[in-house]
């Protein structure tokens, strides 16, 4: 896992948010845990871990915001081609995605399979930089 900016209360508040939504015990839901594989998160999991996390922390999460980042490739190239995302696409989610193995990002993936690689740290850092740019107000 890649060294990223955390913060041990946000962590645990974060971690205690998806254990609830699904229904764990605080100590199985690890920092690197994929939500969908070793949690068995399933896509509507996602609206309430997401609703637990905004009132947690009073900060509203852009639906779609980590694959927004990475789909701004500008000028480069496509971000995807009929649903499979391109080696700059695969690229531009691994800069969005830190905490993601880089291994995980393999040639081949399908936009709607980016969920798959979400961990426990990807909403984890998501609250940070949300709190971050609230606090700039921004």
């Amino acid at each position: 896992m890649s060294a990223i900016v955390t913060d041990p209360q946000i962590a645990a508040k974060v971690q205690n948010a998806i254990a609830e939504a699904l229904g764990l015990d605080d100590d199985e839901v690890e920092a690197d845990a994929r939500l969908m594989e070793d949690l068995g998160a399933e896509s509507l999991d996602f609206l309430d871990i997401v609703f637990r996390l905004e009132r947690a922390f009073s900060v509203k999460i852009p639906r779609g915001g980590i694959e927004a980042q990475a789909t701004n490739t500008g000028d480069e190239g496509p971000y995807e081609v009929d649903g499979v995302l391109t080696e700059l696409g695969l690229q531009r989610l691994a800069q969005a995605m830190p905490e993601v193995p880089a291994g995980d990002f393999k040639p081949g993936l399908k936009a709607s399979e980016i969920p798959t690689l979400f961990r426990v740290a990807t909403f984890t850092r998501l609250v940070i930089t949300l709190l971050e740019e609230k606090k700039k107000g921004a």
